[in-house]
């Protein structure tokens, strides 16, 4: 962690969003048992040239401005001496919708893209060559360097590097993804801060913020669907409600892959949606315009759905070139079609057996983000509560309650996360749907869960963590999400049009205790000292029955994911470059949240096992 808990004076969390950032933090000295004493930071940011306003929610935005487009006096911040700042926040957000070609966004979801350079930089992705550009993990740590300065300058008596931070990721994020959030969060002065999966946040929030009366609203044997779909990602998280000793303690027992797939899909579907409006007029847009188009399209999207009240939302397009206010291009959204539109594109009613729609791609695509192919997240949730339907087999009090007819894992409550669901029309189709689903198979229906916040739940329950860490509060059991493997290639002769074939070696077993290490039982590897190793790296949501060593010859598609190669850098040591050294593997479950292999010799020597996120940016 970024500090002891013991000294800390203050639990931060930091909801680092794809759309939006935020802040929380709970007083220490001034918490007990299950009431904390939490705030949210207002963040001072550029609101446009030389003005600063503090809001709760920093724009997850980078501008890139010309050389001679603002003065140095202009870009100020409060902490920065009259100096130019980085451009993030809201005036980034608002100046790039109209100068898209400056802008950077969803920094985020690039950082988890493991078919990029995440270091290289590549934002923005169409920027002409004379626009500067930055790197995911630069924008990522930019962001992070703002939210800690403004705390510093509000907490001077409390500095953010002596505090106990936690940061938020998506609970689908693979261990390249983590080690990178984790870098920039180290490269932004934190230290090494803790990870927490989004849902998991959330549901912290939810317990914090309903002081107490949470055990009233879940009993034992609940099953809590957190159902997350943000600026960038739909994320789906499983939690049992166990009793031991007299007591409610939530359980994690799934989650769900990365699913690219969230309101900036439906800010791009809307802009086409106009687009094809406006082309029916007489006007195409050029692909600068369409960037424009999307960001226009992003605040009605967040407008009409949000406000009842509102019936539709102007549409203004700049011309190409113009500068008058007059050429720009200027159209309408109503709620009627904001609604209808994104409900049955990106939330359709369909039935439990359905699940998403896959496409042979083209050969040759733009380099981008790898959005998900079936926009509709009922799909993605059908299909995830179809592979957990044995989740709770073995849980303590549910093994009982696992009906094998049922052809889904059926949930009790469902937990809302994500500003897409601010709209009280997206989260009641959800329910709809699920309790469909539900009758179908003759199962009670699903309760919604009251009172979160979709905008703040995230930090608040990353910083209600960092105090239940300390022992005060409800803490969510559950350890690693996943069973790790690392792929052995087999000795073999070299046959003709015939690779070695791959076993899958368990390295890490299914809800691994954070802080604890396990070694391979007796199996020895041999690791080439003096230059890089790679290893073939696994995960699996499904296979929970897998024990830290076990090798599997065969396995589903569906059951084992691979992810990105680790890369095991190993000093020579007093050994020749290219000598064997012959070595067991532990696992190591940190306390931040992130997983390590850790080779050890004979002679007890040790190395990291890095997970490598350069090897395969770099092919």
């Amino acid at each position: 962690m970024s500090a002891n808990l013991e000294t800390a004076r203050y639990a931060i969390g930091i909801d680092l969003g794809t759309t939006h950032s935020a802040l929380s933090y709970v007083d220490l000295q001034a918490s007990d048992g299950e009431k904390a004493d939490q705030g949210v930071l207002p963040i001072p940011q550029l609101s446009g040239p030389g003005a600063v306003e503090a809001l709760p929610l920093l724009p997850s935005f980078m501008y890139l401005p010309h050389p001679d487009e603002l003065a140095a006096g202009e870009l100020a911040l409060p902490w920065t001496d009259g100096q130019a700042a980085p451009v993030v926040g809201e005036m980034a957000r608002s100046r790039g919708a109209g100068t898209p070609i400056r802008l950077v966004s969803s920094a985020k979801s690039w950082l988890s893209h493991p078919s990029v350079d995440r270091r290289a930089a590549i934002l923005p992705l169409d920027a002409p060559e004379e626009v500067e550009r930055v790197s995911p993990l630069t924008a990522s740590t930019r962001y992070l360097e703002h939210i800690r300065d403004a705390w510093n300058a509000a907490h001077p008596e409390a500095p953010f590097d002596q505090q106990a931070v936690t940061v938020t990721i998506p609970a689908s994020f693979d261990p390249a993804a983590r080690e990178l959030t984790a870098e920039a969060a180290h490269n932004a002065g934190y230290g090494s801060p803790t990870l927490l999966e989004e849902p998991q946040a959330a549901l912290y929030s939810w317990i914090q913020g309903s002081e107490g009366r949470w055990r009233k609203q879940v009993k034992a044997g609940d099953i809590v669907l957190v159902v997350d779909v943000g600026g960038g990602t739909s994320d789906f998280s499983l939690i049992a409600i166990l009793e031991r000793e007299g007591n409610l303690e939530p359980h994690r027992v799934a989650v769900g892959d990365h699913i690219l797939l969230g309101g900036d899909n439906m800010d791009l579907a809307l802009a086409h949606l106009v687009a094809r409006k406006l082309q029916a007029g007489g006007t195409q847009l050029d692909a600068w315009q369409m960037r424009a188009l999307t960001y226009a399209c992003r605040g009605a999207k967040e407008h009409l759905l949000a406000d009842a009240n509102a019936a539709n939302w102007p549409i203004v397009v700049p011309s190409r070139g113009s500068k008058l206010i007059g050429g720009s291009i200027r159209t309408e959204l109503t709620r009627e079609e904001v609604t209808a539109f994104i409900t049955d594109g990106f939330f359709p009613r369909v039935e439990a057996s359905a699940r998403p729609a896959t496409r042979t791609r083209a050969g040759l695509t733009q380099v981008g983000l790898p959005y998900a192919q079936d926009a509709a997240v009922t799909r993605h949730l059908a299909a995830f509560l179809a592979r957990q339907a044995g989740a709770t087999a073995d849980l303590e009090g549910f093994s009982g309650n696992v009906n094998p007819d049922h052809t889904f894992l059926h949930p009790t409550a469902v937990l809302f996360n994500g500003g897409v669901f601010k709209s009280e029309i997206l989260s009641r189709r959800v329910m709809d749907t699920i309790n469909d689903w539900l009758y179908m198979e003759g199962a009670e229906p699903a309760r919604m869960l009251e009172g979160a916040d979709l905008d703040l739940a995230v930090a608040r329950g990353a910083a209600y963590y960092g105090y239940a860490r300390r022992g005060g509060g409800v803490r969510i059991r559950g350890g690693t999400a996943r069973s790790y493997y690392v792929g052995v290639e087999s000795s073999m002769p070299a046959i003709p049009g015939m690779e070695p074939p791959i076993t899958a070696l368990c390295v890490a077993p299914f809800g691994m205790e954070e802080g604890s290490e396990l070694e391979l039982p007796g199996q020895e590897f041999g690791l080439v000292v003096g230059e890089p190793v790679h290893f073939r790296f696994f995960g699996s949501t499904v296979r929970r029955q897998d024990r830290i060593g076990e090798v599997l010859e065969f396995w589903g598609p569906d059951e084992l994911q691979e992810l990105n190669e680790i890369q095991a850098e190993l000093p020579a040591e007093g050994r020749a470059p290219g000598d064997v050294a012959q070595v067991r593997l532990h696992a190591l479950a940190l306390d931040t949240g992130t997983l390590e292999l850790i080779a050890v010799s004979r002679e007890g020597q040790r190395w990291k096992v890095e997970f490598d996120v350069r090897a395969s940016e770099q092919q």
